[in-house]
């Protein structure tokens, strides 16, 4: 037998996230660990959990969530649009509500690459005059 599932895929930066909502209890697994075992700061606990809250769909799913890439803010930002893009693919009528408070927007800003002759992207090695 099949389980039911839903699956969204948030992408952030460098950081992608897959993220399953199973019908369950509230459990939060990201990458095998507790959500706020991996998440150590308190504002990326609270982004992850935003369109959970919105919709008030907290206490209605297990979320099942694997990571890679990117920083810690990179991962949690991706983890809520994976879980707003799950949330839709579970019930459309919650498309609106999502969209209206921004968690369905994929933020384009991306990575630049290091270029060469420099230290960063941007950053120049110190100039020397003599």
């Amino acid at each position: 037998m099949a389980m039911l599932q839903y699956l969204g895929t948030g992408r952030r930066k460098r950081a992608v996230a897959r993220v399953f909502l199973r019908p369950g209890t509230g459990k939060f697994i990201v990458n095998g660990r507790p959500a706020d075992e991996y998440f150590t700061t308190f504002s990326s606990r609270t982004v992850i959990r935003q369109p959970l809250l919105a919709t008030e769909t907290a206490d209605k799913f297990d979320v099942l969530v694997t990571c890679c890439g990117g920083g810690i803010t990179g991962q949690a930002e991706s983890v809520r649009l994976g879980i707003a893009r799950a949330l839709c693919d579970f019930n459309a009528e919650l498309r609106a509500k999502l969209k209206g408070e921004g968690f369905l927007t994929r933020d384009p800003r991306e990575h630049e690459r290091k270029k060469y002759g420099q230290r960063g992207a941007r950053r120049r090695f110190q100039f020397s005059k003599r």
